[in-house]
């Protein structure tokens, strides 16, 4: 990957962030590190919202996210009307989030996952181009219009 990635979690998915930070960067990936930096407890929009953020504005392409489930990170980054945040537990659902729904940003249930399938989830992520086509007109209906 050429381009640097952000990358933020909160306390629960410190090791997992570490661990994917370690073996990414081992393979080429650049990370921008939002933190949090240690398994002492905090509240995880503090380490999403620069994530989603820098990807909403068009800072970085894409960006990795994680918690204990998931989704508390996920719903915050979708509060972003440029982030498409999928939570993504195994390869096929990371590969059809972006095949499917153009999603820029990976969550990660770092209480529900093993290291490794972490790892083959970001990698399928990352490699996996949207298709377009179908799929196109689907994802602009994402974010309604405000009346």
């Amino acid at each position: 990957m050429d381009q640097e990635i952000p990358v933020g979690c909160d306390h629960a998915g410190y090791k997992m962030k570490v661990y994917l930070v370690e073996k990414l960067s081992a393979e080429g990936y650049h990370f921008h590190d939002f933190g949090t930096f240690s398994e002492e407890s905090v509240d995880y929009p503090d380490f999403i919202h620069p994530v989603a953020k820098a990807v909403n504005d068009g800072t970085y392409r894409m960006g990795i996210i994680l918690c204990g489930s998931g989704i508390g990170a996920s719903l915050v980054a979708n509060k972003y009307p440029e982030v498409r945040a999928a939570l993504c537990w195994n390869e096929e659902i990371a590969k059809l989030s972006r095949q499917h729904n153009n999603a820029n940003v990976v969550s990660l249930p770092a209480r529900f996952i093993t290291f490794e399938e972490a790892l083959t989830i970001v990698k399928t992520f990352f490699a996996t181009p949207f298709e377009g086509g179908r799929h196109e007109r689907r994802v602009q209906k994402i974010n309604p219009v405000l009346l």
